[in-house]
């Protein structure tokens, strides 16, 4: 009697984890609400009720940190990918002067990992008949990366500039909407820091309340700091 597939777990998919959208994407939002929401109640701290000072402050810090963001990303991404294909030609190259001592290299990585040393050959073999193939599975093997899959720079920018942009906002909009202190600005940053700390848990193998209550305890953290240091500058160079 043959075995029954079970029906939970046949043909299950994965969840994309070489994109080069999500590091970015968590990272800008999370810094653009963390770090808006600190110079906020930093400037709040350090100036007088109400002053415009503080949405100018926020609305530069939104600007500023979507452009750094991005940049830094779309630089630190393209570095990355143009490393991973330099590193991929190096391979290709070793391929076709050395394809004796490559297709064994793959073998015994193959070996290393429990097969029989006379099948490790043949797969190895196998992969060296077609040099694209050979290629790919060198890198996979030696690189750990998908030769295919590389991360895509723009796509890496593009999440950092809108998330930040996104969770920078979040911290002003109460000061847009007419709020006179920074206690609706706190409500509202601390909610989402939770609610995003909450959403990445389900990316994660952390709980969705572990993760929401760390992002709003580092991030509160942070704000109060900042105040703190506002505060007693205002008092001071006041």
């Amino acid at each position: 009697m043959g075995l029954v597939p079970d029906r939970d777990t046949e043909g299950h998919t994965h969840r994309d984890v070489n994109g080069g959208w999500l590091r970015p994407a968590v990272f800008g939002a999370m810094d653009g609400l963390v770090s808006n929401f600190a110079l906020i109640a930093g400037m709040d701290g350090g100036t007088s009720p109400g002053s415009k000072v503080v949405v100018l402050a926020g609305l530069a810090g939104l600007v500023a940190g979507a452009f750094s963001m991005a940049a830094g990303e779309y630089t630190s991404v393209a570095s990355q990918r143009e490393l991973a294909r330099a590193e991929i030609e190096v391979e290709r190259r070793e391929i076709r002067n050395h394809p004796t001592y490559e297709e064994r290299e793959l073998a015994e990585t193959y070996e290393a990992k429990g097969l029989d040393p006379a099948l490790a050959g043949e797969v190895a073999h196998q992969f060296h008949a077609n040099p694209d193939q050979a290629l790919e599975e060198h890198v996979r093997e030696e690189l750990g990366i998908n030769p295919n899959d590389l991360p895509n720079p723009v796509v890496a920018a593009a999440s950092s500039f809108i998330c930040f942009a996104v969770g920078a906002f979040l911290p002003l909009l109460p000061y847009l909407l007419g709020a006179g202190d920074v206690i609706p600005a706190m409500i509202v940053s601390l909610l989402a820091l939770f609610g995003c700390g909450a959403l990445v848990s389900r990316v994660t193998t952390r709980s969705w309340w572990y993760s929401g209550l760390r992002q709003l305890l580092l991030g509160g953290a942070a704000a109060a700091v900042t105040y703190a240091i506002g505060s007693l500058a205002g008092t001071t160079l006041g």
